[in-house]
């Protein structure tokens, strides 16, 4: 046990600084030598999740001795027997998954106390010097280990205050995902309302005079947690932080695409080189269908706001609707939920969008999405003109549900790009373009997984000079692609089509297919998968060759 690293630590919590870490999940204790070098205030060994074994743990712990960094080891579960042998060898203190109680933090530090006040018992390896320093360590290390909650589960949030009262506890840790996924949104870091449930809670603990942490998953969400009051701020996972640079650098060099997330054989599911013809797995079941707008149902929403479906379940499309929402001039749809997520990019005119009061004003081809759950209404402020908007669902057949809480109106800033766990907002004019996916084509990805996590679809725009194109590929999941502005040839195939005028294709699993503008103006396009990542798989054109089909269908 560092007792002077500890002491560091706290002093620096004391002075409301923060202390920043990294969570540790890799066998190499090079990492953990690398954030000792850097100076990291802590590290947390995972000892829960992944696959770390005692002598990997124990490697790294030896790797973070004589220095200021305070390591801990996240233990599986609350465990007498766990938490002595990683005290035993040399870690500072443990961290808990899973606290609801203040008898559980009570049980959990009677584990890492020596008699009276615990049941830890004494042992002959590395805390003690090898039985060297048994009354040394006895003495001080009550007084010095380090024990930290984590609040991952809704049923804490009522205890929060008992819990707070526990004498021994410095610093509580939230864990997002889990906490999402006991809320209800499985797969999200910070499903609909969670980011507001932690930050209260966050403001309970404060108050009573101790500090919080969590895992940030970029500079910006680090800067914005310091921001909110979090202390113990960990810069991400080594998997994570690998990974995350892994991106960037692909990005540079428009070479970044994302793994298949199945663990069976990627048999072509996630490839770099163009595949001589389709995977065997991937038989598509259906056929393309072109839909010009006007050609698919129309329903009122409500008075001054109408919706004409370019893609969804009367077409076939699975796991993802499309259309066009019109709005009349001033018209107000009402606050409502989806049990889907919703993105909405205006097409044309100027709109707002109200999501639990706030207040986004969005121009043309900017994009907002609302998770599923969220409440949100649209209003037209214009009293002259229709706003038009394309609308894409993360179901094949949608439901809203009608809110009549009330909401109290804060304008966001122009510049906003939506309240971080909730509704994200892509500004057009200042949305960062992607090259290199096909000569000629830029894109925007609106969203996606990464961007918003635990949505169920993936989508953009698109914008192809004359003359630009997609290679042959594929997807594992259905897609519509509507074009907005200009004119844009489709071969699905050998079949071709040409699209104009929010004429959308729908592409269906397993289909090949590409698009190509073969005019003398730019072709827009909003693209939306019915996955959470856009993913693709590449054909060689001479599959496409081989299967071609003499005549062409007008859609314009």
């Amino acid at each position: 046990m560092k007792t002077q690293a500890l002491a560091r630590f706290r002093d620096k919590l004391a002075r409301n600084d923060s202390v920043h870490g990294l969570w540790v999940t890799l066998e190499s204790a090079t990492i953990t030598e690398m954030a000792v070098a850097l100076g990291l205030d802590w590290v947390v060994i995972d000892a829960e999740h992944g696959h770390l074994d005692w002598k990997e743990i124990n490697e790294h712990i030896r790797a973070g001795l004589r220095s200021d960094t305070v390591v801990l080891v996240r233990l599986a579960e609350r465990s007498t027997t766990l938490t002595k042998r990683a005290l035993d060898i040399g870690a500072d203190g443990v961290v808990i998954p899973w606290v609801e109680t203040a008898e559980q933090i009570e049980e959990t530090l009677r584990d890492c106390h020596y008699p009276p006040e615990g049941r830890r018992g004494i042992g002959g390896e590395r805390a003690t010097v090898w039985g060297q320093c048994f009354a040394e360590h006895a003495a001080e290390a009550n007084g010095h280990v380090m024990v930290v909650p984590v609040i991952e589960s809704v049923s804490a949030t009522p205890h929060i205050s008992e819990m707070c009262k526990v004498d021994g506890i410095d610093v509580f840790f939230f864990g997002p995902a889990d906490f999402s996924s006991t809320a209800g949104f499985r797969g999200q870091w910070e499903g609909p309302g969670v980011a507001e449930q932690i930050l209260e809670m966050k403001e309970t603990i404060t108050t009573s005079g101790k500090h919080c942490g969590l895992i940030t998953t970029s500079i910006k969400d680090l800067q914005q947690r310091h921001d909110q009051g979090f202390r113990m701020l960990g810069l991400g996972a080594d998997t994570g932080l690998l990974l995350r640079s892994m991106h960037q650098s692909l990005q540079a060099v428009n070479s970044d695409r994302m793994p298949a997330t199945s663990l069976d054989s990627a048999d072509g599911k996630v490839v770099r080189e163009p595949l001589p013809q389709p995977p065997k797995y991937m038989q598509p079941d259906r056929d393309e269908v072109i839909t010009n707008l006007g050609d698919g149902p129309t329903i009122e929403i409500q008075s001054g706001v109408d919706f004409t479906a370019l893609a969804g379940e009367f077409n076939t499309s699975r796991n993802l609707t499309t259309g066009i929402a019109t709005l009349q001039p001033g018209a107000f749809l009402d606050c409502h939920t989806h049990p889907c997520s919703e993105a909405i990019t205006v097409l044309e005119g100027e709109v707002e969008f109200i999501v639990e009061g706030r207040v986004y004003h969005l121009k043309p081809l900017d994009n907002i999405v609302i998770p599923r759950w969220l409440p949100h209404a649209t209003r037209n402020p214009d009293l002259e003109n229709i706003a038009r908007l394309h609308n894409a669902f993360g179901m094949s057949s949608p439901t809203r549900e009608l809110i009549t809480q009330d909401f109290t109106p804060v304008q966001m800033p122009d510049d906003s790009d939506g309240v971080s766990g909730y509704e994200r907002v892509t500004r057009f004019q200042t949305a960062k373009r992607t090259f290199g996916v096909g000569p000629g084509a830029e894109f925007i990805d609106f969203f996606n997984d990464e961007l918003v996590p635990g949505i169920e679809m993936s989508g953009g725009f698109g914008r192809f000079q004359p003359g630009g194109r997609l290679p042959s590929h594929l997807h594992d999941f259905d897609e519509s692609i509507c074009i907005i502005d200009g004119a844009a040839s489709c071969l699905v195939e050998g079949r071709p089509y040409s699209l104009a005028n929010c004429t959308t294709a729908m592409i269906p699993r397993g289909r090949v297919h590409y698009f190509v503008n073969e005019s003398e103006a730019t072709m827009d396009m909003i693209w939306v998968y019915a996955g959470p990542m856009p993913e693709r798989i590449v054909i060689e054109e001479s599959y496409v060759d081989s299967s071609s089909k003499s005549g062409s269908q007008s859609h314009e």
